[in-house]
């Protein structure tokens, strides 16, 4: 099975939260940072990785995606401080 994985990104003031899914962590990150698409992440800067979760189902990510997208700030925060209490750019040196 090809995996997927949903994840956060944020601006470098934190003040935005972004919440996608892909098949591909790696590229999809590097078009955020190098703002391959117009949009809400290349208008906000939001271009720091600082969650992921892995998926070996494509279906259960985006189920996972959407209930995380209708949830509050502070259930992203949550799981963010959860994984990355700093706040850290988990890109760097991935």
């Amino acid at each position: 099975m090809k995996k997927s994985w949903v994840y956060i990104t944020t601006n470098k003031h934190h003040t935005v939260l972004y919440a996608g899914v892909t098949s591909n962590l790696t590229q999809r990150i590097h078009q955020h940072k190098n703002k391959h698409f117009k949009g809400f992440t290349s208008k906000y800067n939001s271009d720091k990785l600082i969650y992921y979760k892995e998926f070996t189902s494509i279906i259960e990510a985006i189920k996972y995606e959407k209930n995380l997208k209708a949830g509050s700030r502070a259930k992203k925060e949550k799981l963010i401080n959860e994984m990355n209490p700093q706040w850290k750019d988990l890109f760097d040196g991935w």
